[in-house]
């Protein structure tokens, strides 16, 4: 049973933020590794790399639609626990895309699966999720592709 160089460094960072006595960071981690924990578990598997940014990536979504309500119902204390765990969270994932990148993933996506219209979106989003996974909202690159049909 190996453990993925991602899993490694937040366990890391865990340790690190322990011996800092960095109570936000350290719940946070805490947090993600509960969340790895328990898709291992569901799921009788041991998270790679891959899967690994999937949760990161989900985890990412949930808090900034938490940042969102939390600021509509002016509570601006909640939303500013969530911003510390965006940053948190944003350590691990990769580089993000710049909107040139994604256009050309798209593009090229759009060209291999030989779509040509917006019935073949499927398509294109399963050619381009694995690349984009922690790189890009898989939200906003959706409007995107329905921009070239």
């Amino acid at each position: 049973m190996t453990t993925s160089n991602l899993k490694s460094s937040i366990l890391l960072a865990k340790k690190n933020a322990m011996r800092n006595k960095d109570k936000s960071t350290l719940g946070t981690l805490r947090l993600i590794l509960a969340d790895i924990k328990r898709v291992e578990v569901d799921e009788r598997i041991e998270a790679d790399d891959n899967r690994i940014l999937t949760i990161l990536d989900k985890m990412l979504k949930q808090r900034r639609d938490s940042i969102n309500q939390y600021l509509s119902a002016d509570r601006e204390d909640l939303a500013n626990i969530e911003k510390i765990e965006v940053e948190v969270i944003n350590k691990f994932l990769p580089e993000p895309l710049n909107e040139s990148e994604i256009k050309e993933l798209i593009l090229d996506a759009i060209k291999k699966s030989n779509a040509s219209s917006i019935k073949d979106m499927g398509k294109v989003m399963g050619i381009l999720k694995p690349k984009l996974q922690g790189r890009a909202d898989i939200g906003s690159v959706s409007k995107k592709i329905k921009e070239f049909f």
